[in-house]
């Protein structure tokens, strides 16, 4: 009950996002007796997503920190995965040029799924997108050597 309270007092005066009350359906006895758990309905289906920034003359050696950072953190285990096992072995050797192809492949897209199904070959790559570091993706994806991927690599 508390956190529906607090829910309530955060959301005061927004009018895109309310509260819909879920009646009865969830305090079954298969729920323990405990009350209903409140749902968001976002009114407004077109909140905007903040726009990329490039970062200006950041040294190649602290964007490639960052990158190797934005790579592990994602918003989806799959693309953790994948793009940290990538960074490992590709980011240190990559040029300027690859970095920002890079950078742009891994920040530029609003949705991390369509990330994985473009490196998955389940989607086709937008032309903006369709250059050299995708193509390494793709080929790191197929994963020749069956390398073992369970767990993102260790930082050095």
């Amino acid at each position: 009950m508390l956190f529906l309270q607090s829910l309530r007092c955060c959301l005061r005066g927004n009018s895109r996002i309310r509260l819909i009350s879920t009646g009865n359906t969830l305090a079954s006895s298969d729920n323990d007796g405990k009350p209903p758990v409140p749902m968001i309905d976002l009114e407004d289906k077109s909140l905007p997503i903040p726009i990329y920034k490039e970062k200006q003359n950041e040294p190649l050696k602290l964007q490639k920190s960052r990158l190797l950072y934005q790579s592990r953190k994602r918003g989806m285990l799959e693309n953790g995965l994948l793009l940290s096992t990538f960074a490992d072995k590709y980011l240190e050797s990559m040029d300027a040029k690859h970095t920002k192809l890079y950078d742009t492949l891994i920040n530029m897209p609003t949705n991390d799924w369509d990330i994985f199904y473009w490196a998955t070959n389940v989607k086709p790559t937008p032309p903006e997108y369709d250059n050299e570091v995708m193509n390494m993706l793709k080929d790191h994806v197929k994963n020749a050597d069956r390398e073992l991927r369970i767990r993102q690599p260790d930082l050095k």
